[in-house]
């Protein structure tokens, strides 16, 4: 059976858009999800399904949480097998000391993730950007919050992306390549 992410946007961050993931994990098996897992409590889950495509999933699931948890989220959903080519796909190479400061950008579709190539002239050496097929890359070197271009990614690129660090895209991939295919 295909295994997914769900990735929630902006949930737990402050005190509003809470999603507690206990509530997401059983939201997600009532929606008929199997394998529920989520990871940290920033709204990374991942689950099983016989059926659908990661759009399908992102609207079903965002409209759950919506009516049952009474919180508006913008859910991007990957495959497993996505998330395997996003991560062999990245070209920035990063140390382990510098994967919180390496972005991966998801978005649930093609359009909104080539249009991230505006930022591209926000970046300053030594930050490193890219586009790639299924995700944006983002290497804030001095730090997120000191980068223009990440202050950027983070707000201005709206609803229709989430990020990961590097650190937690890494620990998504190996809980989803437990799941399945």
């Amino acid at each position: 059976m295909p295994t997914f992410v769900a990735l929630l946007r902006g949930v737990n961050v402050g005190k509003s858009k809470r999603v507690p993931m206990a509530e997401l994990r059983a939201l997600l098996s009532h929606l008929g999800y199997t394998g529920v897992a989520t990871l940290l409590n920033s709204g990374n889950a991942v689950f099983c399904a016989a059926s659908g495509t990661p759009g399908q999933h992102a609207a079903r699931i965002a409209s759950a949480i919506s009516s049952e948890l009474k919180v508006e989220v913008p859910v991007v959903v990957v495959s497993a097998k996505a998330l395997a080519t996003i991560v062999a796909g990245n070209p920035i190479k990063a140390e382990a000391p510098e994967y919180s400061r390496l972005l991966v950008v998801f978005a649930q579709d093609a359009k909104t993730l080539s249009g991230l190539a505006a930022i591209g002239p926000l970046v300053v050496p030594p930050e490193e950007f890219a586009v790639g097929r299924k995700a944006a890359y983002l290497l804030c070197a001095i730090g997120i919050l000191e980068s223009k271009a990440g202050a950027a990614l983070l707000g201005r690129a709206g609803k229709s992306v989430t990020t990961r660090n590097w650190a937690t895209t890494l620990k998504l991939q190996a809980l989803a390549s437990k799941g399945g295919d």
